[in-house]
């Protein structure tokens, strides 16, 4: 059966498994290769042939774009032609770029009533619900470093722990060091302060957690005192604290968590999988080594999978604010309120500051291998990132690292570096991630099992011991993308309940958490 392929903006058009090219909207002036095409080559429903070389995954034209004429795709614009570019010539970077235009945000134009499932009739899975309420995927103890000066006795922590003790709790997925680079060297306020403290603290509450010790050096601008006073930490069974120095340098230090955790375990190990709601699950969309065939096959089945989630009562967050930057205006439409439109364009705007005050722009993204990849300009990267998304109205617009207090589809700020982005959504709430990737991106991340969604077949197999569901069946013509997200929700109920994705089975996710550092380094 021909596969529907549609992002954002479908065309109801099929695409059978022997076209050459795919056309995303009647509307467009470019089409999407499949295949490698050589000049000379008939473009057949085009009405035209290729006047040079194709690389697969990139953009022809099928019509005349004068100079200064918008580029278009998806039925929106991804650029503007830099020069005259003639009917079946290559569009890429040498003859299209970004400039200003105005977008029109329509707020809440696109919101409907969300076909909810009824609660009596939704999916359940085994996951491990906590005294808050709250329900993790995963059973780990972690060891959490404030600083980057206790990072390596975090590691050494879990590293040397006795592996036979460990084995006298099953229920334990496992003792997990959180260690990254930062956490002094930094003003003791301000947004670069806070942002590193709402990380920290949501990890320590992470429901894949069943304990957790941070560890600290103890004269770090990042004092776990102050933690403690901001939060209302108590320390208690699931929650213990320590530094370096009060305890007398690395050896005692290791020593006495050793024993923290041992009378941890049992607690740990008290918990069980239980029956719970699908819409307890919190996932992250993420994307990364993205390609022109990823707002054309996985994304989209990704934004499929997430409007199942919603529609199961779940919450799925879409991140990586430089890489929604051109498609915000699809968001806005979507907004249930004007306040979660201003704080998403607000957003926005701080970005833009951001990036001139660094002495940046927002198109430095896309990366070298997106660009190889066929992905032109931010507008055209940000509109296939943007159907991770799916359709459901967002409810809620958060800082980075800002705990999600609601359900349904929201929207978490965050740079487009996929670590930092993961590592926001982690503490955010999310318990799950999803990823696709069309380079090919080998990713994990503890204490959140990661699943890997390739855009394309051909790398797919290449990489199929990284990669969990192959979403080039839509580009083949073999599957519709309402059938690949299907599969996509299937997975992530299963991995929810216990099943190892690829990355897990790899043993992938120790050194991904890497908190979004801003300001300066003192």
């Amino acid at each position: 059966m021909p596969a529907k392929v549609s992002s954002g903006n479908p065309s109801g058009k099929g695409m059978t498994a022997a076209s050459l090219t795919v056309r995303l909207n009647a509307n467009d002036n470019v089409v999407v290769a499949r295949t490698d095409l050589l000049p000379g080559v008939m473009l057949a429903g085009e009405g035209l042939a290729a006047t040079q070389r194709i690389p697969a995954g990139h953009k022809v034209a099928t019509r005349p774009i004068p100079a200064g004429e918008p580029v278009r795709k998806f039925d929106q614009i991804i650029g503007f032609a830099t020069r005259p570019i003639g009917a079946g010539e290559h569009v890429h970077v040498h003859n299209c770029g970004m400039a200003e235009f105005d977008r029109d945000y329509a707020v809440g134009q696109a919101v409907r009533p969300p076909a909810m499932v009824p609660e009596a009739e939704r999916a359940a899975f085994p996951g491990y619900l906590r005294a808050n309420g709250k329900v993790g995927t995963r059973n780990f103890i972690g060891i959490l470093s404030t600083v980057n000066c206790s990072a390596s006795v975090a590691k050494f922590i879990a590293e040397r722990f006795p592996a036979e003790v460990l084995a006298h709790y099953p229920n334990v997925d496992g003792i997990v060091a959180i260690t990254h680079g930062t956490g002094c060297g930094m003003a003791d306020q301000g947004e670069g302060y806070a942002t590193l403290q709402r990380t920290l603290w949501g990890f320590a509450a992470h429901p894949n957690f069943a304990a957790i010790l941070m560890i600290g050096l103890g004269c770090e601008v990042m004092q776990l005192s102050f933690m403690k006073e901001v939060y209302g930490i108590e320390s208690g069974p699931a929650f213990r604290t320590m530094t370096l120095q009060g305890e007398g340098g690395t050896r005692r230090t290791i020593e006495h968590a050793h024993a923290m955790i041992k009378e941890m375990l049992p607690h740990a190990n008290g918990f069980r999988r239980q029956p719970v709601s699908v819409g307890e699950i919190c996932l992250a969309l993420q994307c990364g080594g993205s390609d022109d065939y990823s707002g054309i096959t996985a994304n989209p089945a990704l934004g499929h999978c997430a409007d199942l989630l919603v529609r199961q009562g779940g919450t799925a967050i879409l991140s990586e604010t430089p890489e929604i930057y051109g498609a915000e205006h699809l968001l806005t439409r979507r907004a249930v309120s004007q306040e979660v439109a201003d704080r998403l364009l607000e957003r926005i705007r701080w970005w833009e500051d951001y990036c001139a005050r660094n002495g940046g722009e927002m198109n430095n993204n896309p990366s070298p291998g997106n660009k190889a990849g066929g992905l032109t300009t931010i507008l055209e990267k940000s509109l296939g990132a943007a159907a991770k998304g799916g359709t459901t109205n967002l409810v809620g617009v958060y800082k980075y690292a800002e705990p999600i207090d609601r359900k349904g589809f929201v929207y978490m700020d965050s740079p487009g570096y996929d670590p930092a982005s993961a590592t926001g959504q982690v503490a955010s709430g999310a318990t799950l991630i999803a990823f696709t990737t069309g380079r090919g991106s080998c990713f994990g991340f503890k204490p959140a099992p990661s699943l890997k969604i390739a855009t394309n077949t051909a790398m797919f197999r290449r990489m199929e011991e990284d990669m969990d569901i192959n979403a080039g069946t839509i580009l083949d013509g073999e599957e519709t993308v309402a059938q690949v997200g299907q599969r996509i929700f299937d997975l992530v109920v299963r991995v929810a309940g216990g099943e190892a994705s690829k990355s897990e089975a790899l043993g992938i996710g120790d050194h991904e958490f890497v908190p979004w550092q801003i300001g300066a380094v003192m």
